[in-house]
Parts: structure tokens; sequence; C-alpha cells
């Protein structure tokens, strides 16, 4: 079994004495609880797996029980450590707070019991660390499967991945793309909106959420207004409610909304966003365009090339710690700008789409970036691009 760079991390953390909650976040479907599965399988460690899964949200004293299993089974088998794994302990109501009491109740009597917990809404999850955890967890942050991934895997090539993505579980189905579509739509998308958004945070127009999600995607890689947006939803609320909803779906690996690069935060919070899909299949399974078509299309394919490119930058933000934004000043544009520290490197994506243009030249002029780069059509290809962790271009 193909086994994700993450686990050899995780697997080194767990070892080490007893310091730390391991807190492993990331999207729906990218394979958190089958590497855990993988890191159990290499361990000798006692060890006891619970999901929050069907458990009922006010059902807090559940997570006390499983604790207290957990010390139970260390206790009459007189194991030296025992590591506990809770998935999706975003559901429970409280959990940071029970966590807290019973890790601090383990250190207080030596109880040697290493806990990993797993989650797919970031936000939930980074609220409960920070109100009641703070000093006691790391964070590892699985984002969508990479191109080498895919390659590695299921022997993808780059047509491939930029049509359908990295979803690990629909790789076998690409033969049937009906079938494929069917299975990101339901089984991922909007699984995805209803149990980590709708359910577990307030939304008063759900219908807009989704409307929301489906023009984004049809427009990832472009910059709309927030005024331009309303114009195309029906009951579209005000500004700040698309600004809300499309945070959260961001913090479940959807759809995110980069902000304008200006060298200023509140020029950056205040600009209209870039739309960009963390997974090109969710342009692609919502379209009636075929993967032959789509390869044939000039336009279109080099619209999703962008996007895979855009997805790329943006998973390997949030696991790498970057911040990355697009520019737009008059008609001059760069694509994509990261940032890290006091570093600034500006990305130009030359595809089918358009040519090079002057973008580049006026942001260098004005922000004096430290690197300019180009993708695609004389410069770096994207598909070698693509198997480059962006951290290390600074």
């Amino acid at each position: 079994m193909f086994e994700r760079p993450y686990l050899k991390s995780i697997k080194s953390r767990i070892e080490e004495p007893r310091k730390f909650i391991q807190v492993i976040l990331g999207p729906r479907q990218v394979g958190k609880t089958t590497m855990v599965t993988q890191l159990i399988s290499q361990l000798s460690t006692l060890n006891l797996y619970q999901s929050a899964d069907a458990v009922t949200a006010t059902n807090s004293v559940w997570l006390t029980q499983v604790w207290e299993s957990a010390r139970l089974r260390i206790k009459t088998t007189g194991a030296t450590e025992l590591l506990l794994i809770i998935d999706e302990i975003q559901k429970i109501d409280n959990w940071s707070e029970i966590v807290k009491q019973q890790w601090d109740k383990d250190t207080l009597e030596s109880i040697n019991i290493k806990v990993i917990l797993l989650g797919s809404s970031r936000l939930l999850i980074q609220k409960g660390l920070s109100e009641s955890l703070a000093g006691r967890f790391e964070t590892l942050y699985l984002g969508h499967w990479s191109y080498p991934e895919m390659q590695q895997a299921f022997g993808w090539n780059i047509q491939q991945y930029v049509y359908f993505g990295g979803y690990p579980g629909s790789a076998t189905l690409i033969n049937d793309e009906e079938r494929w579509k069917n299975y990101i739509k339901d089984s991922l998308i909007e699984t995805s909106i209803s149990k980590d958004i709708l359910m577990l945070t307030r939304v008063d127009k759900p219908a807009l959420l989704k409307r929301l999600f489906e023009v984004g995607c049809q427009y990832s890689g472009q910059i709309l207004s927030y005024t331009k947006i309303i114009g195309q939803l029906q009951d579209a609320g005000n500004t700040t409610t698309l600004a809300n909803y499309l945070k959260l779906l961001s913090d479940c690996g959807l759809l995110g909304g980069l902000e304008k690069f200006a060298g200023d935060i509140i020029r950056k919070r205040g600009s209209s966003p870039k739309f960009q899909v963390y997974n090109n299949s969710l342009i692609t399974s919502q379209s009636n365009t075929t993967y032959q078509e789509a390869t044939a299309n000039t336009q279109l394919w080099g619209r999703l090339t962008e996007s895979s490119v855009g997805a790329h930058l943006i998973n390997h933000s949030i696991s790498q710690r970057y911040n990355l934004y697009y520019w737009r000043e008059g008609n001059y544009e760069a694509d994509f700008i990261l940032e890290n520290g006091n570093k600034i490197i500006a990305l130009e994506v030359i595809s089918g789409l358009k040519a090079k243009n002057a973008g580049m030249s006026v942001f260098a002029d004005k922000f004096h970036p430290d690197k300019l780069l180009l993708i695609g059509t004389g410069g770096v290809p994207y598909d070698e691009f693509l198997t480059i962790n962006p951290k290390e271009l600074f």
C-alpha cells in the first residue's frame, strides 16, 4: 500500500517520549485514517482506535469513556504505554476541554497514554486547540494528493492529474467518467458540505453556501468582486456573509479565496477574492465536458492547468506555512505571490489562455521580490513545477 511522506513524520513523533498531543488535520478522503492504520501496523505499541463520526455531538461523556477504556487497558495488560487515536474529534461538543482534562490527568498521574486526534474541519479543530490546549499539541496537515503521489500510487500522467485531481479513492473510477463524477459530487462534495460545515457551524443560508461553491469552482483561477458574485446569486445577502461562507469552504479544503497582495494588511483583507479550488476534480466533476473534450479544448485546458498550479500552491501554503496571494493593478497582473517572512516570490503561469504580459515587471518595480518565476511556456514546465515543494523556492 502506498505511504504518504507524512507517515514518517507522525511515526517519529509517536516514538518520542510522551510530550504533545498529535493533531492530524486535512480534508475528507485524503488518507488520514489510512495513515494511522499504517502507523499502527508499524508500531508494537498497544493501541486503541475510536471514531466519533457516528456519535451524537452532545455525547461528550463518550469521550471520557473512551479515555477510561484506554486507562483500563494499559493497567490490565501491564503495558508501559498506549496509543489512543480518536477520529473526527470535532464532532463532539466541547471536545477540547474534555481532552485537556483527560490529558492533564494522565500527566499528573504519570499514565503513559500518547494521543492522536484526527479531524476534517480545520476551522473547528484549530478553534478548540487555541481555546483549551495551548502548549499541549502539535499539528500535522494532510492536504490533497500531489501529482507525484498520484503518479507513484496509480501511474497517472500529468493530463490525468490536471483533469481528475488528487482524490485517491476515486482513482479506480476514472474509466467510467459518469460514475467518477457522481462519486466526487455525492461522496466528497456533498458529504464535506453537509457534515463538516452545515452540521457543525451555524449557516443561515445553506443554499447560498452551496451556490457560492458552485460559482467559485466555475471561476477557479479568476478574480471576482463580491459585488459581481452577488449579481450571479439569488438571495445573496451581503458581502460579509459571502466572505464568511468562503472561509468555511476553505477550512474544509474545498474552495479558497486568495487575497490581493498589497504590502498593507488592511488592503489585503479588503480585496476582491481570487477563487481557487483545492483539487481540480471539484471543477471537472461538476462540468458536462469529458476528459477527451477537455484535453482537446485549448482554452479550457489552459484554465485547468492554471488551476492545478494554484491548487498545488494553496495546499502547500497550509502545510508549509507560507502566505499565498495574487496581485493586480489596472491591466497588470501577477498570478501568484508567495510570502514567507520577508521573502517574496512572484509566479506567472503561461498557458493556452494567455501570453506573457508586463505585469511581472510592474510588480518587480513596485515590490522588489526575491524571485520572479515563469511556469509553462518559456519557463519551468508545469508538470515539473507540480513535483516541487513550493517552500523550497525560498
